[in-house]
């Protein structure tokens, strides 16, 4: 009966790890996902920005088309200024040359903002080429490091689910069957240690015979309560071998 509860103990056991294998497993490809999302937003950031200065170089360029023309007009209307034959058109004239003139200061003012605006998004630019190269290396490192862990914990859940196997094959069928009945009801531990006369599974007190019965460790027992397959620390650490397997005992 020993043999049979350390069983159940190392089966636990094993199915814990595996457990825990199978959770963070199921971690890697978001993480590694999040580090690809990393690269793609600095990239998608830096594409932007270039595409910003280019948009605002032609806006500047635009503008400074936008301003020959307006010169070339008021080139036009100054040469108009000796055809006129009237003071009253002399001053309609001279009044549109100088709306032309605001125009152009106010186009100059807005090319000013471009180019103030412009020399902020190269500096961006540049900073983000330079980095570009590191930031690839430093995301394919770290990607590489986690497929490597990844790895490391498949191959370490191949190792726990062929011990379990092993451990499985030991147990008869109806302590197997009782046990995974209870793990897959119970958060997956099947079984829980009594400690000062209760059971620390579901912290309910045992009756005095039962608790008993689980120290002296003559079956395999569980709590009335939850079900959980029951032992005793003290008594794993004195008893020696026992018998085959034997079915759980009724309550």
């Amino acid at each position: 009966m020993y043999s049979d509860l350390k069983t159940l103990i190392d089966l636990q056991r094993v199915d814990q790890q595996i457990a825990d294998l199978s959770s963070q497993i199921e971690t890697f490809p978001n993480k590694i996902q999040a580090i690809e999302k990393q690269l793609n937003d600095f990239i998608h950031a830096h594409e932007e920005r270039k595409q910003h200065l280019g948009a605002n170089q032609k806006e500047r360029r635009d503008m400074e088309g936008e301003i020959q023309l307006i010169r070339q007009k008021i080139s036009k209307h100054k040469d108009q200024l000796y055809m006129v034959k009237t003071n009253e058109q002399y001053r309609a004239m001279l009044k549109e040359i100088e709306g032309e003139e605001g125009n152009i200061r106010g186009i100059e003012d807005r090319i000013l903002e471009k180019m103030i605006e412009s020399e902020e998004l190269q500096e961006l630019v540049t900073e983000a080429a330079g980095r570009l190269d590191s930031e690839k290396s430093r995301v394919a490192k770290e990607k590489a490091h986690l497929e490597a862990d990844a790895k490391v914990c498949k191959e370490e859940r191949e190792g726990a689910l062929r011990e379990r196997q092993e451990l499985a094959a030991r147990l008869g069928d109806d302590i197997l069957g009782h046990y995974e009945r209870v793990r897959k009801g119970r958060a997956g531990l099947a079984l829980a240690e009594v400690r000062n006369g209760k059971c620390m599974g579901c912290n309910v007190l045992l009756r005095p015979q039962l608790y008993y019965d689980v120290r002296a460790g003559e079956g395999l027992y569980e709590c009335e309560n939850c079900a959980r397959i029951l032992y005793s620390s003290e008594q794993l650490s004195t008893a020696g071998e026992a018998d085959g397997p034997q079915a759980v005992a009724p309550n």
